[in-house]
């Protein structure tokens, strides 16, 4: 069951306990530049980022927003901005407010506002912002870049303990601490309880679900999950899965981010698929229909059913733009491609259209199940087509538009 939070609004998304979880994503492009950080951000969004976020770090990157939101709205794409503020955010939300009203969100990294005296002006400035713009702000603590003087109170007063806990443990508190003292410092400056998310992101699975746990029964603000530089390729999904999977099945998360390294002049866009994926593998969202397959063993010597797996998924990959258009619904559609006999019509007969193919030494036929029931059999050259074919036949059926 999720937490119970309050609704927080960001542009057209709904985000908390009674809303789905959210995807969200980051450019990697300079901000300043208009057109290529608007190219990016309509990419990730028609990859199914629900939010986008921007790095605002100079006042030509503020200054570009305005058209950056105009370029996506041309496009037809109403995803909502948000601005990553770091260190002198302060100044160019006061130097461009077009780029404050345009932004659906402010990101604040309390760690990185400024030092001692400097720290609540700077913060309470940004809030202010925030109030007068009536914008929403996600309170993002790294462990990265930690209050030091969050730490060093602490530090000092574990110190003092009968029994002090472990080095690691007050780097949790110190997270959490950070996290809930700068909320409440920003609602102690007239921003609404429901304007405020929470985030305290690590890059250790361990020490991530310590401290989320430890915040979510801390507050009832709505949060962000993230594993912070997750890595690149397998270890950054792996660990991304790994980390997310166990705090969405407690309830904990309303909006996610997989923050992998992109392989170099790769597509943006796989972030966003594999937390789609997360969330539909752990029955929380649908986005696309899902491929059941078999790995393999020595039943199927044949390449016959890893390549029907492949040109499948990759079917239902292409025409999922027009069919999500044209057959709302359809993102619920299950579908298996099996490789023998041992587990092949029972997997088929539990998706709502499934193909079991022969293994080695079996007949040289395919029956075809649809919802339970055996619905044909097929074989000969044109078996892929004629699967093609069924898919579009259920999907026309039992997804009108």
């Amino acid at each position: 069951m999720r937490r119970k939070t309050p609704t927080v609004t960001v542009g057209n998304v709904q985000i908390g306990s009674s809303h789905p979880v959210v995807v969200q994503s980051m450019t990697n492009t300079d901000t300043a530049d208009a057109e290529a950080t608007a190219l990016q951000a309509a990419q990730l969004a028609r990859a199914g980022s629900e939010l986008v976020r921007v790095t605002v770090n100079t006042l030509a990157a503020a200054r570009a927003i305005p058209e950056i939101r105009q370029r996506l709205d041309d496009l037809g794409l109403d995803v909502p901005l948000v601005g990553d503020f770091h260190y002198n955010g302060h100044q160019l939300l006061r130097q461009a407010p077009e780029a404050a009203s345009a932004l659906a969100k402010y990101r604040i990294n309390p760690g990185n506002v400024g030092a001692g005296s400097q720290h609540q002006k700077n913060f309470q400035t940004m809030i202010e912002v925030a109030i007068d713009q009536g914008k929403p702000v996600r309170i993002g603590v790294n462990w990265g870049s930690l209050d030091s003087a969050v730490l060093t109170r602490l530090m000092d007063a574990n110190a003092q303990r009968r029994s002090p806990k472990a080095a690691g443990e007050v780097l949790i508190d110190a997270l959490v601490t950070s996290a809930l003292e700068s909320a409440e410092a920003a609602e102690a400056a007239g921003l609404p309880h429901d304007k405020i998310l929470l985030s305290t992101k690590v890059s250790s699975v361990p020490e991530l679900h310590a401290v989320y746990r430890q915040l979510a029964a801390s507050c009832d603000y709505p949060l962000h999950l993230g594993l912070t530089e997750a890595g690149m390729g397998d270890k950054g999904i792996v660990a991304s899965s790994v980390a997310l999977a166990p705090l969405l099945c407690e309830g904990i998360g309303d909006t996610i981010r997989v923050s992998i390294t992109p392989e170099p002049g790769s597509p943006r866009r796989r972030e966003v698929e594999v937390a789609q994926q997360i969330l539909q593998s752990l029955g929380l969202r649908q986005f696309t229909p899902q491929v059941t397959a078999c790995p393999g063993c020595g039943r199927t010597t044949s390449t016959m059913f890893q390549e029907l797996a492949k040109e499948i998924t990759a079917y239902l990959s292409a025409r999922m733009p027009e069919w999500r258009r044209d057959h709302p619904g359809v993102e619920q559609l299950q579908v298996a491609v099996m490789g023998c006999v041992v587990n092949g019509p029972g997997e088929s007969k539990q998706a709502h259209i499934g193909i079991s193919l022969p293994g080695t030494g079996e007949s040289p036929r395919a029956p075809v199940y649809q919802d339970g029931k055996l619905l044909t059999t097929l074989q000969g050259p044109a078996l892929v087509q004629s699967f093609e074919e069924l898919l579009e036949r259920y999907v026309a059926e039992h997804y009108p538009g």
